[in-house]
């Protein structure tokens, strides 16, 4: 029989003590027919085992009891569990991926580490790399690289080894997820690979894939689902990829089409470009919605002269597999229908957020109706107490990774700790790894003219070029034709010239804005700025340099060193 637990008898058995001195006994009043008239060492057994079956059943029944349950493991999801371990709570967290429907599938670690950021990056790093390989460049610096029938070490690339490069990312980021897992595991947080739902509040289902489940009762429950990118709803969507599939992709891309103008679309599509594919965007209408729009015309610019193809605003309306490959019919604006064939379609037009399958209809969870996602206060809170949900899923919450960090970290502090004060969400930075960086922080100048009105703004901006491209000018060709960078901060006249947005377009345009960030969030103004001496020669000097001023209409193309 298994070792007796450690169990306090039931209140219907009394125990007395005969006697003041001497040698003490004690004497079981039992209460149930199948216990009477048994001797004590035959009772008591037989009682602390039925305790101790119904101990188990009762586990086997609610799968135990936890602080927090997460469901998601991202960004999000770890951050806040692993947070929460440290204030010695019980924690779980469920996640599984479903395949896409290229039957794609990953690790622990949700979108940025297998499917996003990170392997985004690596590419842009390769796409970059590949770009420096160019024989005209290499002359103006100096360098004679050897010809293509040589095989030094110098020998420039015609093409990336696409299988190569995958695979090296892919072993990346498995190396990311393992390190995940131990992580958890050494901090004592339940991994549970299992697809998580609401069965009602506090009650949590993990549904696994061979079938059976498991239940788990929360005292709180976060969900942090994130999102997976949106199929083309036309003919033919079966044989598209999305971000979901390219970075893991089992064939070389080929010819490309990127569909979409997010800043998923022209990351994906300048990398591709850069690693010598023929890449075409396709785009409804603006590019980088949200952005600022002076410039995202700067990215473009650039990427066209990159060599990236761009459309008139079309949209695609049927995808064809032929032997030539996937025939594309697309309308533009006009009304003109065309069609061109392309190794690779990927669409890139938009996420979903994975509310589908939580069964929130069980709790009461408030979702909005247009996007999907779940509406949350200031304190990450959904409608239903102790249920919060957290980054891609959640309202009106930046659908970035260092935001759903900061989220998770700050909600469960504020849950499990001493704190009592919402994250905040405001004045994130963020970049765009296109060929050409962009960052920024703060408001655009559309939103900025919208807020606060023309009359009321100050907008200080300058075109320059990089130290590091200065030597590849061409005598006579227009600044607008040359490789350039811009830089354009917006400012509060009213309140004594308080930056309201700081933009960058150019080289590691990313490390330059994280700096700036950190002031700006403590209310940095256009004096700060200009009082502040420039480290020379760099890009980053550029944002302390600033004079110039739209309203003036002097020409804000920098001269000199």
């Amino acid at each position: 029989p298994p070792p007796l637990p450690h169990l306090h008898p039931p209140s219907s058995i009394h125990t007395t003590r005969r006697g003041m001195r001497g040698r003490g006994s004690l004497r079981l009043l039992p209460s149930t027919p199948q216990t009477r008239g048994l001797s004590w060492p035959v009772r008591s057994r037989r009682w602390l085992y039925a305790q101790a079956r119904n101990s188990e059943k009762k586990e086997e029944d609610d799968g135990g009891r936890y602080d927090l349950v997460v469901i998601g493991g991202g960004s999000a999801g770890i951050a806040a569990s692993r947070e929460a371990a440290k204030f010695g709570k019980r924690v779980a967290v469920l996640d599984y991926v479903e395949p896409s429907p290229q039957g794609t599938t990953w690790g622990l670690g949700g979108t940025c580490v297998n499917v996003g950021c990170i392997p985004k990056k690596l590419m842009h790093y390769s796409g970059a790399f590949g770009a420096s390989l160019n024989r005209e460049k290499a002359g103006v610096l100096g360098w004679e690289l050897s010809s293509s029938e040589n095989t030094g070490d110098a020998t420039p690339m015609t093409s990336v080894e696409w299988l190569r490069l995958v695979e090296n990312v892919q072993l990346h980021i498995r190396s990311l997820n393992f390190g995940y897992r131990s992580a958890l595991m050494k901090e004592g947080v339940e991994f549970i690979n299992a697809k998580g739902s609401l069965q009602s509040k506090g009650v949590v289902t993990a549904a696994f894939p061979d079938g059976s489940t498991q239940v788990l009762r929360a005292d709180n429950t976060l969900i942090a689902v994130g999102g997976r990118p949106r199929s083309l709803d036309i003919p033919g969507h079966e044989h598209c990829v999305t971000s979901d599939d390219i970075f893991s992709l089992p064939y070389s891309p080929g010819r490309t089409l990127v569909v979409g103008g997010s800043y998923v679309a022209l990351e994906c599509a300048g990398f591709l470009t850069q690693m010598r594919f023929p890449t075409t965007v396709m785009a409804r209408s603006i590019f980088l919605r949200g952005f600022d729009q002076e410039m995202a015309s700067e990215i473009i610019r650039y990427m066209k002269m990159a060599g990236t193809e761009f459309t008139e605003p079309s949209v695609p309306t049927r995808i064809e597999k032929t032997e030539e490959g996937l025939k594309v019919t697309f309308k533009s604006s006009a009304g003109k229908e065309s069609c061109e064939v392309f190794d690779t379609v990927l669409a890139a037009i938009g996420r979903t957020p994975c509310t589908h399958g939580l069964q929130l209809e069980n709790t009461g969870v408030a979702v909005d109706g247009k996007s999907g996602k779940i509406i949350v206060d200031e304190f990450d809170k959904t409608s239903v107490p102790t249920i919060y949900a957290l980054g891609d899923v959640a309202l009106g919450r930046p659908e970035l990774t260092p935001a759903a960090i900061t989220g998770g970290r700050s909600l469960v502090r504020n849950l499990f700790g001493s704190n009592n004060s919402p994250c905040d969400y405001d004045k994130i930075a963020t970049t765009v790894f296109t060929p050409i960086e962009y960052s920024c922080v703060g408001l655009s100048e559309e939103d900025a003219l919208r807020t606060y009105g023309d009359e009321y703004i100050e907008v200080f901006h300058a075109f320059f070029t990089p130290l590091e491209w200065a030597l590849f000018g061409t005598a006579g060709v227009s600044m607008a034709d040359e490789e350039r960078g811009y830089v354009k901060c917006i400012c509060s006249a009213s309140e004594n010239n308080r930056v309201l947005g700081l933009h960058i377009v150019g080289p590691h345009a990313g490390e330059i804005m994280q700096g700036f960030a950190v002031a700006f969030k403590m209310g940095m103004t256009y004096s700060d700025l200009i009082d502040t001496v420039g480290i020379h020669p760099t890009t980053a000097e550029e944002a302390v340099s600033l004079e110039i001023t739209k309203r003036s209409g002097v020409d804000p193309r920098r001269t000199g060193c």
